[in-house]
């Protein structure tokens, strides 16, 4: 767990960060996301010890960053946007390097190195040089060098970042099984991503937290209520009104429909409730066959903008 509190920082005359405070809970992926100058980056570099506060205190599971800096950084891997590699290395001879400055004895290191390896799939390209991989493969290896000295927290900033679509779900698959035995930080502009991975978000604009939320409860409080999109056959009539008489639904909008095809906007008045089962339910026993069936919530994107625009 990382607790973050109140965190002050002065460039001379100006403040970067004006009191920021969240938690990061075991083995959650947290999205961190801010407008460019913001502040992430100086609130990362505080989290992983590369910068002092001016005031405010970051505790890594206990340690404090600045008193107790070894115990806590023992508990951190960070992969920065740019990975800190070696081109003129081989992968091999990297990771072991990396072993050395992390402290990690020689009885321990094939073992981990070896499960580190596979688990980020590396394994075809331990003896090329660094300098000759692709993008995906030397992203990969960054994530290996954050890996190694098993830290329970990892701090991410830009993973994806010029990656092509394909190595980006490889990334993000391996992010989602690193969280289920890590707490992780994951810092983008890319905000899809962020919505595909990430349990909670914490967003900040102007030195200062804006918002921090689940996905869900942020698209749900802009909107003011949750929306459903369903499209389907059956008589529109039976069907609203089966639809209507679940409880938390608040109302059953048309929005098109013809012969073969209707399409209705389900309003959900409690917003805590996940009516999703219950209208599969009514729509299997009234055997009428759906065609679409969506939130028509706000993206993060939406949200994100609608935060940090102040609108």
């Amino acid at each position: 767990m990382i607790e973050i509190n109140n965190l002050v920082k002065h460039y001379g005359d100006k403040r970067a960060l004006k009191g920021i405070s969240f938690t990061v809970n075991d083995d959650e992926v947290l999205g961190f996301l801010g407008p460019n100058g913001a502040g992430k980056t100086t609130t990362m570099n505080i989290i992983t010890g590369f910068l002092s506060s001016t005031s405010g205190t970051v505790k890594v599971n206990g340690h404090d960053i600045l008193e107790e800096p070894e115990l806590a950084k023992k508990d951190i891997g960070y992969l920065p946007e740019q990975p800190p590699l070696y081109l003129d290395m081989t992968v091999k001879e990297y990771l072991s390097f990396i072993c050395d400055l992390k402290g990690l004895k020689k009885e321990d290191r094939k073992a981990q190195l070896d499960a580190i390896i596979s688990m980020v799939k590396i394994g075809d390209v331990t003896d090329r040089l660094i300098g000759n991989l692709s993008k995906g493969y030397k992203q990969r290896v960054g994530i290996a060098q954050a890996l190694v000295g098993d830290p329970s927290i990892l701090i991410l900033d830009e993973p994806t970042v010029g990656l092509d679509p394909n190595q980006v779900m490889e990334i993000r698959k391996l992010i989602k099984t690193l969280s289920k035995t890590h707490s992780i930080i994951i810092s983008s502009h890319i905000l899809s991503e962020i919505q595909a991975i990430a349990d909670r978000v914490v967003i900040i604009n102007n030195g200062k937290v804006a918002a921090v939320d689940t996905i869900t409860d942020l698209s749900k409080r802009l909107s003011g209520s949750s929306r459903l999109l369903l499209s389907f056959q059956g008589p529109l009539k039976d069907v609203s009104a089966s639809i209507r008489s679940i409880p938390g639904v608040a109302n059953v909008v048309t929005r098109n429909s013809s012969d073969k095809l209707h399409e209705v906007e389900i309003v959900i008045s409690n917003t805590s409730a996940d009516i999703r089962a219950s209208i599969f339910f009514v729509m299997a026993k009234g055997g009428w066959p759906i065609f679409e069936f969506r939130s028509l919530d706000p993206t993060l994107e939406e949200v994100f903008l609608s935060i940090t625009s102040g609108k």
